[in-house]
């Protein structure tokens, strides 16, 4: 009896979930591995760092998901080298696995641009977690004012930087905005939380610059509105414990906190240089993408596909965005190829489908723009709550996300704030 093909997929985020159930019906054998036991909803995870939601809520464990699948097996562990000449991927603790076909969904970290020594006190949002250690920090800030008598030194406290305009910083900022001006009040005593100054800092003219200037716009407008104080072309030049350093209209200026948020920039995982150094010609990204063939296999090795926040690719005259929707459309992609190199068939090419794309600011406060199709404000953030439903794993963590959305909604409460 013929083995069947073997079939390793490394990452069990929306890629790689989405290339292990194109397998589903196929006669092969199906191993995907991952550093954590669950998938993350990661949308959604702000919601954790800013104590709306719980972590529960937003992951579900890998096994969970793939239970009916009877040809999938799913190993925890972290992908130390994958050795391209012999087909096998190196695990942490020194195994093996070999593989027939390999699919690449490691997805991408925090990048300081050379500045690693800022992980320290600006944590970036990527893991849960993450997530917990923000959100610990968030209300650890309140908690210490609460005990400072020195009117200075509780302005220090009280003061929140967000570091990046794109959708993780506008959420996070938005979010930080309403805890202080609405969650909080009436609960400590010798001060008002709404004294709490939030404050963007964005490197270039614009916050949310992939989307269109009047939805940039219109989202600027609505942060502000919220009281987050937004700074413009401002160049961080140093982050320590004392606070935050940067450059703005040539001069320099300077900010007095212990909490800092990083959500200026993502790398791509280490497995991108892996590939470099064993594949002849390939030149990674300045954020360490892998530029695959449009087919997403790697050169040279079409039994490899490289997918999602890894994957480096043009099509339809655009960069293939670096989100959700595009890294699912990847794998289901690569699952298909797979089974067609598995046939004999000729490999096809991947076309991005964009179906559009939406940023939540805050309650009531959004844009979006899906089909072409512009929204601002109150219609955008229900189109945005709608998705995010919509798009959750498993029946249970949308009525869990439900519920407790709606319970902020009419009380302006996060009852999360556990740390």
């Amino acid at each position: 009896m013929a083995l069947l093909p073997h079939i390793v997929i490394i990452g069990a985020g929306f890629g790689g979930l989405a290339a292990a159930r194109g397998f589903a019906k196929a006669k092969v054998k199906v191993t995907v591995v991952d550093r954590t036991n669950h998938h993350l909803f990661q949308p959604l995870l702000y919601q954790v760092a800013t104590a709306g939601l719980a972590a529960p809520s937003i992951a579900a464990p890998i096994r969970h998901v793939l239970r009916k699948q009877r040809n999938a097996t799913v190993l925890l562990g972290e992908v130390q080298d994958v050795l391209l000449s012999e087909r096998v991927v190196v695990l942490d603790d020194g195994a093996q696995l070999g593989y027939d076909h390999l699919i690449v969904a490691s997805g991408a970290t925090h990048s300081y641009f050379g500045n690693d020594s800022w992980l320290k006190y600006a944590p970036g949002l990527k893991t849960l977690q993450d997530a917990q250690r923000i959100r610990s920090q968030i209300l650890r800030a309140f908690e210490s004012a609460e005990r400072e008598n020195d009117a200075a030194k509780r302005a220090d406290l009280l003061r929140f930087v967000v570091i990046g305009g794109g959708p993780t910083g506008v959420e996070m900022a938005g979010t930080m905005a309403e805890i202080a001006r609405h969650t909080l009040p009436g609960e400590f005593r010798h001060f008002d939380t709404r004294q709490a100054e939030i404050i963007l800092l964005e490197g270039g003219e614009r916050i949310l610059n992939s989307y269109p200037a009047n939805l940039s716009e219109s989202a600027l407008r609505q942060l502000r509105s919220l009281g987050v104080r937004v700074e413009l072309l401002a160049k961080v030049s140093d982050i320590d414990a004392l606070g935050v350093r940067y450059e703005q209209a040539g001069a320099l200026h300077a900010l007095r906190t212990t909490n800092v948020i990083w959500g200026a920039g993502v790398k791509a995982s280490p497995l991108g240089a892996m590939f470099a150094k064993q594949v002849d010609g390939l030149h990674l990204d300045r954020a360490g993408r892998v530029p695959v063939l449009q087919d997403l296999t790697l050169p040279g090795h079409p039994e490899i596909s490289v997918i999602g926040d890894l994957a480096s690719l043009t099509s339809r005259g655009s960069t293939v965005p670096a989100i959700a929707p595009a890294a699912k459309q990847m794998g289901a992609h690569a699952a298909a190829n797979v089974l067609r190199n598995i046939r004999g068939q000729l490999l096809r090419d991947f076309h991005y489908r964009d179906f559009g794309s939406m940023a939540t600011v805050g309650r009531h406060r959004a844009i979006a723009q899906i089909f072409g199709l512009k929204f601002t404000g109150f219609s955008a953030w229900a189109l945005w709550l709608l998705a995010h439903i919509v798009f959750l794993i498993g029946f249970r963590n949308r009525a869990v996300v439900l519920l407790d959305w709606a319970g902020q909604y009419w009380t302006m409460q996060r009852h999360a704030r556990i740390f």
